[in-house]
């Protein structure tokens, strides 16, 4: 259980209080004589939600607190899934109301008194044992509330949180981070990318080497786009990441460099043989980025096709294992990236924290930014993330929380997701809190359209409409894209311009803060691991690479099903229990 997913309650609590509100959903629940049931929740509720906060901080030095969280959590999807319940039986009672008093007006009046004699609301409730199952939640609602009496938690001041408010129209065009103290680091890769060793073959290995946040991506970029890599006849980017398949590799090395589907319905000899005509004679920079293969046989079976290019052709790897650069060659050019400066780190951090601001009218939030900065060890990403979390902050009160955050000490179970992130998720507005989370459904660098993921995240119910708000849902949706684009969770792709990646480490924090809430079967399917759907997921999701996926995806069907068949069933058998 990953410790920062229990920040999600706040934005749980946010639905619930709006489905609570509903008067159609209190006058329904008048009738089936349980609007003190759900009264009772409202109530409870109020009482937790001003001591949700102190609780999140609380956990990560308090096993108590962490254990009282997780089934707080648990309960507020089941909440939800009830009250999504009852909603769909008072919109089903509606319908057949309309039905009854459109029959009652035509010819078809003789067959009312069947219908009426077979429909109540009462009986409606009763059939599908919601009132059971609201009182069962209504107990296990009091018994988790009685528990918080002994955690010490501290009622946050002021209440629940404020609103959020509609910022001016954004693009993520408009949105373009500034790189910092990598000069020297790119001047180096630049001379080794036009020397030619004197026993090199046509084809030379360059590897940067490096944690999983220093900026080797950004950096291979430079490179890749200077304008001394111009010299090269081809050009080609593929992001590699866990899975090293050297077929799908090979496709879309070929698509690159042909500019185009090229490699269609062919099989992998016919792509190779083609990949090898196009590479005849020319000189060709490859970035291969985010390796983790370590065998051998894999990349002698990707690099076959390589040999013919001409004199000087280079293959750029970004890896943060020595031991895959070493294997693929590379032994008289690894670039082992370091840490940024302070200076530099710093400026990555002004960047993005007073982007909006004259930074010699806030000398004392400067202050409080230095120190802030001196804990992210030189990590470009951490001062990224965290300048974005303080753009929006204007007082010191704000910073000093930041500077003095329980996160920084967290030495947890997962040591990948840096405290930086984890404060960068924490200080979120709820409400991107939830989309956020939700984009755990993609696997590691899965490519997306902003469009599409709004979309996504409307037919979820996790944009809010402001009421009486002017603007459309998907202009909401843009909104809560562009605010997450500017705090750095998101990251243009470097293969298309219209479309936008995670970075590892935010895929890790959507995972963490996402917990067994979001299922993503193809990431089950790549690793060969067991795959077992939780009782708490709450969202799945499939997304096709290849054939050899689909193929196991077709084999572990059938399994889905039966456990999602228990799982329901098990649902049932506890609410006639209950």
């Amino acid at each position: 259980m990953e410790v920062v997913g229990e920040a999600l309650l706040s934005a749980a609590f946010g639905s619930l209080f709006d489905k609570l509100g509903s008067s159609d959903l209190i006058k329904f629940a008048r009738q089936e004589d349980v609007h003190t049931e759900l009264e009772k929740w409202e109530k409870e509720l109020q009482s937790i939600r001003q001591e949700v906060n102190d609780a999140e901080e609380k956990q990560i030095t308090q096993e108590a607190v962490k254990s009282w969280l997780f089934d707080l959590r648990v309960l507020a999807y089941d909440m939800d899934d009830i009250l999504d319940e009852f909603a769909y039986e008072l919109m089903r009672t509606k319908l057949m109301g309309a039905e009854a008093d459109e029959a009652s007006t035509s010819k078809k009046r003789k067959f009312i008194p069947t219908f009426s004699t077979s429909f109540s609301p009462t009986h409606v409730v009763r059939d599908v044992k919601l009132g059971s199952k609201i009182r069962e939640i209504t107990s296990r609602l009091q018994h988790i509330s009685a528990r918080k009496a002994g955690l010490g938690l501290e009622k946050a001041a002021g209440g629940a949180t404020s609103a959020w408010q509609r910022p001016p129209p954004t693009t993520p065009i408009a949105y373009e981070p500034g790189v910092y103290g990598r000069d020297e680091d790119k001047k180096v890769l630049l001379d080794l990318l036009h020397k030619v060793e004197p026993n090199e073959t046509n084809v030379g290995v360059i590897s940067i080497v490096g944690m999983g946040w220093l900026g080797k991506t950004t950096l291979a970029r430079l490179v890749y786009n200077d304008e001394m890599a111009k010299n090269f006849d081809l050009k080609a980017w593929v992001c590699v990441s866990d899975v090293f398949d050297v077929e799908n590799i090979t496709k879309a090395i070929l698509n690159s460099v042909e500019s185009s589907d090229a490699s269609g319905s062919l099989d992998f000899q016919q792509v190779q043989k083609k990949l090898a005509d196009a590479l005849t004679g020319k000189k060709f920079l490859l970035i291969l980025d985010d390796v983790w293969n370590e065998d051998s046989g894999n990349w002698n079976s990707l690099r076959a096709p390589f040999s013919v290019g001409a004199k000087g052709s280079k293959v750029m790897v970004t890896t943060r294992n020595k031991g895959v650069a070493l294997m693929m060659g590379a032994e008289k050019n690894v670039y082992e990236l370091k840490t940024l400066s302070e200076d530099a780190c710093w400026s990555v951090f002004e960047k993005h924290a007073f982007e909006h601001r004259n930074i010699d009218e806030h000398p004392n939030l400067v202050s409080i930014g230095r120190k802030i900065v001196n804990k992210c060890g030189g990590l470009p990403l951490a001062a990224t993330t965290l300048g974005g979390l303080l753009r929006s902050k204007r007082r010191e009160d704000e910073w000093e929380k930041i500077l003095s955050s329980k996160i920084w000490g967290w030495s947890g179970t997962e040591p990948e997701i840096l405290p930086a992130l984890r404060l960068s998720y924490h200080y979120l507005p709820s409400h991107l809190k939830r989309c956020f989370a939700y984009c755990a459904m993609f696997p590691k660098d899965y490519e997306f359209d902003s469009k599409n993921l709004v979309l996504l995240w409307m037919a979820e119910g996790l944009i809010q409409q402001p009421k009486g708000g002017r603007h459309t849902m998907e202009d909401l949706g843009d909104d809560y894209f562009c605010e997450l684009l500017s705090r750095s969770f998101f990251q243009s792709s470097s293969n298309h311009e219209s479309h936008f990646v995670m970075h590892d480490l935010i895929h890790d924090l959507a995972q963490g803060v996402a917990g067994e809430i979001c299922f993503c079967l193809e990431d089950e399917l790549e690793c060969n691991r067991q795959s077992t759907i939780s009782k708490e997921t709450r969202h799945s999701s499939f997304v096709r690479r290849d054939g050899d996926v689909l193929k196991k995806f077709e084999a572990f069907q059938e399994d889905m099903k039966v456990k999602i068949m228990q799982m329901e069933s098990n649902s049932l058998t506890t609410g006639s229990a209950s």
